[in-house]
């Protein structure tokens, strides 16, 4: 890398240099809007705040709060395994999350910015091992160089959408050189799997393992804030319609409509749409309290608004039924696997291409439904009032999950073996 047949990727190395002045200023303009972490900005630039530690280190990147969370027993076998961990993440908010959710064994910083500089002074100061990446975030200038140093790369829980397999397909060179990089390649499904080579990579690299997010299990939950919020609901029945996007809300409102006093928590994936989104409920004559501004819950309280992030397993335990969002509109749905593991019964539209095989079990085992509109969703909610039904469902689910093979074993067991001489 860079592979001669990619121009693309020659330019955008090109314009680095030319562009990397500017970065001081563009982190101090977000650092005055609040955007950085005063204490941490630097680390952007490729200024560590940490010492290396001694022996091999692992560097993972997980670039939100997402992929963070869903790495964490990955991260506890591989401390268990003998290894150190520099996690890296983006956000300051996955920084904030990781910083009090990450084992005992584990460093984190942020990803420094894909530049000359910062990516030079990241790679001398930590000097990895091996680097891992989450996902699907990729850096060119930061897996360039880091190829170039002799550092294996392993790309986990690779992830890639028919939206994002398409532009993919635009720039073939572009794909190629960077996934031909990956020493080694894992997908949560075949599905995956056959794009991951289709793309440019080395189909005898790559591992089928099942997903990452499987061994997730329960997320963490406030026991004082759970309280505090059974006590406001009190008898009322309450659904939870979790990660949802534009164009979903509508549909859900309208199901809500159709439904009696039970309580609609509405957790959207960008928690940064709640002002939007309450403009949404408001408009239609509905009494709506939003989690961000603090507003209390009361007993005429219709919808309550969770536009936060990191208390998704609040609203799971809050709600025996969950409707997982991004499967109304084309953006290819989201894992079901905490909703189960929180004994929530699992409610999705049709849109689940990103995780196909985990809801194609889930409905051969009548382990979900899926619902194409309203009416669908707002009947399926009222069924499963029945308590049969619901133990039915949530137990299908459970053992179609089981069923799945151990992801995060396999990929820990992969990881290591960059480790050994």
């Amino acid at each position: 890398m860079p592979d001669p047949h990619s121009p693309l990727l020659s330019a955008y190395l090109a314009l680095g240099p030319v562009i990397q002045p500017l970065a001081p200023l563009l982190l101090k303009r977000r650092l005055a809007q609040g955007k950085e972490d005063p204490a941490r900005w630097r680390e952007k630039l490729g200024h560590a705040t940490l010492p290396r530690p001694k022996g091999p280190l692992i560097w993972l990147h997980a670039v939100s709060v997402g992929e963070g969370l869903s790495v964490l027993p990955l991260l506890t076998r591989l401390v268990a395994g003998g290894a150190r961990v520099l996690v890296t993440s983006t956000t300051v908010t996955s920084a904030r999350l990781l910083a009090e959710r990450l084992p005992k064994g584990c460093l984190h910083q942020f990803l420094p910015l894909d530049l000359p500089g910062p990516v030079r002074r990241f790679l001398d100061h930590w000097r990895p091992d091996l680097a891992v990446f989450v996902e699907s975030e990729f850096w060119p200038r930061l897996l360039r160089d880091t190829r170039a140093r002799g550092i294996p790369m392993v790309l986990v829980n690779a992830r890639i959408s028919d939206t994002s397999a398409r532009n993919w397909r635009r720039v073939p060179g572009l794909a190629r050189a960077i996934l031909s990089g990956f020493a080694a390649l894992t997908a949560p499904e075949p599905r995956v799997a056959s794009l991951l080579a289709e793309l440019g990579a080395d189909p005898a690299r790559i591992r089928t393992t099942g997903s990452l997010k499987r061994g997730t299990g329960r997320l963490p939950v406030e026991a004082e804030a759970l309280a505090r919020l059974r006590d406001a609901i009190g008898h009322r029945k309450a659904w939870l319609a979790a990660s949802t996007h534009p164009g979903e809300e509508e549909v859900i409102l309208d199901a809500q409509q159709r439904l009696d006093d039970r309580l609609l928590i509405l957790a959207p994936r960008h928690p940064q749409r709640g002002d939007a989104i309450r403009d949404l409920i408001t408009a239609r004559g509905l009494r709506v309290a939003q989690r961000s501004r603090h507003d209390p819950l009361g007993a005429d309280t219709q919808i309550y608004l969770a536009d936060t992030l990191g208390e998704m397993g609040l609203w799971f335990d809050l709600c025996s039924v969950a409707f997982i969002g991004g499967s109304l509109v084309p953006v290819g749905g989201h894992n079901a696997y905490e909703a189960v593991a929180h004994g929530s019964a699992v409610i999705t539209g049709p849109e689940v291409s990103n995780f196909a095989a985990l809801y194609d079990s889930l409905l051969s085992a009548k382990g979900a439904v899926m619902v194409p509109d309203t009416r669908a969703l707002a009947d399926t909610i009222l069924a499963l009032d029945d308590p049969a039904r619901h133990k039915a469902q949530t137990e299908a689910a459970e053992s179609a999950i089981r069923a799945e093979s151990d992801a995060t074993a396999e990929t820990a067991a992969l990881v290591l073996s960059f480790l050994k001489p």
